[in-house]
């Protein structure tokens, strides 16, 4: 499904551009809430530039590159991270047992690419196109993104990999193998941020699924201040 609207103009930029004020991103009346301009590209300069200013990318197969700021923008905050019963069990028994692992940075490409096999909730295909792997292969490189993975038995059965300007975390996508294995890494990442005083993390849009875990929506203006307090933070 195509994300381009039907109607109204929208910025392009070009690659030396700079992005609007995500003040003039579409808004609930428009045909498509969040949408903030399209083009440039996906360099890592042009990349730490738009999560600095609470903008991601997200586009699909024919489409040019769409950049979008939602509002309300969906964060977790760490220390509202909910471990449901289930998951508390199933996560004590992956602790106990000495063959399964969290780790983080391990196998980025590995977990990006079992991401770009798993399509968003309403969304035909994927998103994680090639050139979107290549450029968040190339921010990992330059030290902004990483992943972390859920191994059992020496096998990669789940993760998940994000983006980090200072203390401000922004989460991408997850896959999961194994009944549990992404949330595992989810909890995996809320204790690696409790551990280094982060305290919130980026989820992007809103779903039920990261609702039940603790996810709430918050209006954009109140977002983009917790973005400035954090991302100088290193």
């Amino acid at each position: 499904m195509s994300h381009l609207p039907p109607v109204r103009q929208l910025p392009v930029l070009g690659v030396n551009s700079p992005f609007p004020p995500v003040a003039q991103a579409w808004g609930e009346a428009d045909p498509i809430s969040g949408l903030l301009c399209a083009g440039a590209d996906l360099s890592v300069e042009r990349l730490v530039a738009a999560y600095s200013q609470g903008i991601f990318p997200w586009y699909s197969k024919g489409e040019p590159i769409l950049w979008w700021s939602p509002n309300p923008r969906m964060v977790l905050k760490v220390a509202d991270f909910k471990l449901h019963r289930s998951l508390k069990q199933a996560l004590a028994r992956f602790r106990a047992d000495p063959s399964s692992a969290s780790l983080m940075d391990t196998a980025f490409p590995e977990v990006i690419a079992h991401c770009a096999q798993t399509a968003r909730a309403g969304q035909q295909g994927t998103w994680i196109l090639p050139p979107m792997t290549d450029a968040y292969i190339r921010l990992h490189e330059a030290g902004y993104a990483h992943s972390v993975e859920t191994w059992v038995n020496g096998k990669l059965v789940g993760g998940l990999y994000f983006t980090q300007i200072g203390n401000a975390v922004f989460g991408e996508s997850m896959f999961s193998l194994q009944t549990n294995a992404s949330k595992i890494a989810l909890a995996a990442l809320v204790d690696w941020c409790k551990s280094k005083g982060i305290e919130w993390i980026d989820c992007q849009q809103q779903t039920t699924h990261l609702a039940s875990l603790g996810a709430k929506p918050i209006a954009r203006e109140s977002f983009l201040a917790m973005l400035v307090r954090s991302r100088h933070v290193s």
